[in-house]
């Protein structure tokens, strides 16, 4: 009797857990990948270029902790103006109910943007930048890695600073970004 009621309470879990109408943003990434609105990308850290020996030892500690970057943009046009506002929202609202940390917000060039976290403040395990713009459209990078220090965070992105993209390898990003 107590197996078929252990049974009942993981079925009943799992369907609860089915029922869930926000999807994950990994989930998010996959449904758009094919959406004509949308680029995707997956960088590995290689293609970050950034020369190891210039690095300090907590540079290349914090790059040694990254895995690789997941890009989504959706770029606004007068043809998807409802679709970007209902895009953003769903992401909006992803970033709200997956339990992600916020660490902080900012006013760039391209338009507002949040630097969220996902794990323990000491170890971790996926970094989100959103960056949105009323005119130009909306962009969501997944930073993931093993152990990430949030307080060598800035030690990664001063690595970033030193880093030589390959354009050639960005090209279909920066001209869908125009």
């Amino acid at each position: 009797m107590k197996r078929i009621n252990m049974i009942v309470a993981v079925l009943l879990l799992g369907l609860l857990g089915a029922c869930n109408s926000t999807p994950s943003l990994q989930q998010y990434y996959v449904t758009n990948s094919e959406n004509p609105n949308f680029l995707t990308l997956d960088l590995p850290a290689g293609l970050l270029n950034i020369k190891e020996a210039e690095l300090s030892p907590e540079q290349k500690e914090s790059l040694g902790s990254l895995k690789k970057l997941n890009v989504l943009a959706f770029k606004k046009t007068e043809a998807n103006k409802a679709d970007f506002q209902k895009e953003k929202a769903i992401v909006k609202s992803i970033l709200n109910a997956e339990g992600f940390t916020e660490l902080m917000k900012m006013n760039t060039d391209f338009g507002k943007a949040t630097i969220k976290y996902l794990g323990d403040e000491d170890a971790i395990d996926e970094v989100v930048i959103y960056g949105d713009n009323d005119d130009k459209g909306f962009l969501v990078v997944r930073v993931l890695g093993n152990n990430i220090n949030p307080a060598k965070m800035i030690q990664f992105v001063q690595a970033l600073e030193k880093s030589e993209l390959k354009e050639s390898e960005l090209s279909n990003f920066v001209d869908f970004m125009k």
